[in-house]
C-alpha cells in the first residue's frame, strides 16, 4: 500500500443523544429552508430510540474491523474516521491527518453506489474539507462497490436469514434510499441497485420473485421522486395475494437510522396492519467480509496506479 499513508472512514454522521438530534437534523439540512416543526417531527423517529442514531457506532465496530483486517494482512496503516454531518466531523479530521505528517490518503465510503448523495456529494465533502485544511493530504475516494463479494456476500446470508423466519414462499422486497428523479446520475444508481439487488436474490433464493422498492422520502410533495414507496408496494403486495415480505435494505450498509425507524417501525407495522408476515435482513456492517472491502479496493487501486 506504498501509495497512500491512510485510510480514512467516511461516513454520515447521527446523534448521539436527545440534545444532538435537531443540532444534527440542522446540519443535514442546511440551506434548505426546511421549516424547525418538520425538523421536530422527523426527531421523533429519533427520539423513539433515545435520540441515538446507530451509526456512529456502527462506524466505530467497522473502523475495529478494518483495522483487524489489515493487522492480519500485514499492512501498517493508520485508519481516521470522519463524518459529513455529526462528530467526528470530517475537517477536524482531516486536521488531524494534517498534524500526524499524513500526504495521502484513500477513502472508503459507507455507500456502497453511484449517484450525486451516493458518490458525488462525498467527493465534494472531501474537497470542502481540504479546503478548510492548509496543508492537508490528498485523499483518493476509492471507487464504489456495490458489485463486490464483500458488500452482497453478507446481504446475501441476511436474506437466507429473514427468509428462514418466514412462511415459505415470501416475497424478497429489495429496498434503497429513493432520490428525486432530477437527481444527477440517478440512472447508474438505480442500474446497480438492480444488479445488487438481482446478484443477492439469485444466492439467496434462486428463481424467486424479487422487487426493488425505495423508502425514506424526505422531498417536497409535487417533486418526482424514484418510486415505489415500500409502503405503497406492501399494500400492491397484500392485493396480489402475498402473505409473507423478507425486506432487504440493499442500499444501505449499516442498521442506521433510516432502516431502524422506516423499515423495522413504518414499514413492519404496516406489514403487520396487513396481515403480511414481515422479516427485515441485516445488514454488512462489520461483517468481516466488508470490513476487508477496504483492503481489496487498495490493493486494486495501488495495482492500477490509482483508485481511477
Amino acid at each position: 500500500m506504498t501509495s497512500y499513508d491512510a485510510l480514512l472512514l467516511l461516513s454520515f454522521g447521527g446523534p448521539e443523544g436527545p440534545d444532538d438530534v435537531i443540532p444534527f437534523l440542522e446540519n443535514v439540512t442546511r440551506g434548505r429552508n426546511i421549516p424547525r416543526e418538520r425538523l421536530e417531527k422527523v426527531g421523533e423517529h429519533y427520539h423513539l430510540f433515545g435520540g441515538v442514531s446507530p451509526i456512529n457506532q456502527l462506524c466505530r465496530e467497522l473502523k475495529a474491523a478494518i483495522e483487524a483486517d489489515f493487522a492480519a494482512h500485514d499492512i501498517d496503516l493508520p485508519v481516521y474516521w470522519g463524518n459529513r454531518n455529526w462528530t467526528p466531523y470530517l475537517a477536524d479530521t482531516v486536521r488531524q491527518m494534517e498534524a500526524d505528517g499524513i500526504r495521502r490518503a484513500a477513502a472508503f465510503v459507507t455507500s456502497a453506489y453511484s449517484g450525486y448523495s451516493t458518490n458525488d456529494q462525498y467527493l465534494e465533502d472531501i474537497a470542502r474539507a481540504r479546503d478548510e485544511v492548509p496543508g492537508a493530504p490528498e485523499i483518493d475516494k476509492l471507487p464504489v462497490y456495490s458489485g463486490r463479494p464483500g458488500f452482497v456476500d453478507p446481504f446475501a446470508d441476511a436474506t437466507r436469514d429473514a427468509l428462514s423466519r418466514l412462511p415459505a414462499g415470501a416475497r424478497l422486497v429489495f429496498t434503497a434510499h429513493s432520490v428525486p428523479l432530477s437527481q444527477p446520475n440517478r440512472e447508474l444508481y438505480v442500474a446497480e441497485l438492480e444488479e445488487a439487488a438481482r446478484t443477492v436474490a439469485h444466492a439467496a433464493a434462486p428463481g424467486a420473485p424479487w422487487d426493488l422498492v425505495y423508502q425514506s422520502r424526505s422531498g417536497p410533495p409535487g417533486q418526482p421522486w424514484l418510486e415505489p414507496q415500500i409502503d405503497d408496494h406492501l399494500q400492491k403486495l397484500h392485493g396480489d395475494g402475498v402473505r409473507a415480505v423478507a425486506a432487504v435494505p440493499i442500499g444501505f450498509v449499516s442498521d442506521h437510522m433510516e432502516v431502524k425507524y422506516d423499515l423495522d417501525v413504518e414499514a413492519a407495522g404496516r406489514a403487520e396492519e396487513l396481515g403480511i408476515a414481515f422479516a427485515r435482513a441485516a445488514t454488512p456492517g462489520a461483517d468481516p467480509r466488508f470490513a476487508a472491502l477496504p483492503r481489496e479496493l487498495l490493493a486494486d487501486a495501488v495495482g492500477h496506479g490509482g483508485t481511477g
